[in-house]
């Protein structure tokens, strides 16, 4: 049988993993990260045209990095329609 103490215990861990969970949310979700995001791809990208030598690698590098920041700030709507229209319980 479940004693008093333990289910105390079983609740501060609950918590616990709650607050981690809304940590990591609030992260997910934020300005900063979308920034860094954004900067980081265009980066990675901009260092490869220039390794494979186009005409204006700094230049061509906005599109491929728009796109890719695009489709990650789209992921909250896509889901909240998925949750809504195709997400059966």
């Amino acid at each position: 049988m479940t004693t008093l103490k333990q289910l105390e215990e079983e609740i501060e861990k609950i918590k616990e993993r709650n607050k981690r969970v809304e940590r990591e949310k609030s992260w997910e979700v934020s300005w900063t990260r979308r920034i860094m995001v954004a900067i980081v791809t265009y980066l990675v990208i901009a260092s490869f045209f220039i390794f494979i030598g186009t005409d204006e690698p700094l230049r061509d590098s906005i599109v491929p990095s728009a796109a890719f920041v695009l489709s990650t700030l789209s992921g909250p709507f896509i889901k909240k329609l998925w949750l809504k229209h195709i997400y059966k319980r």
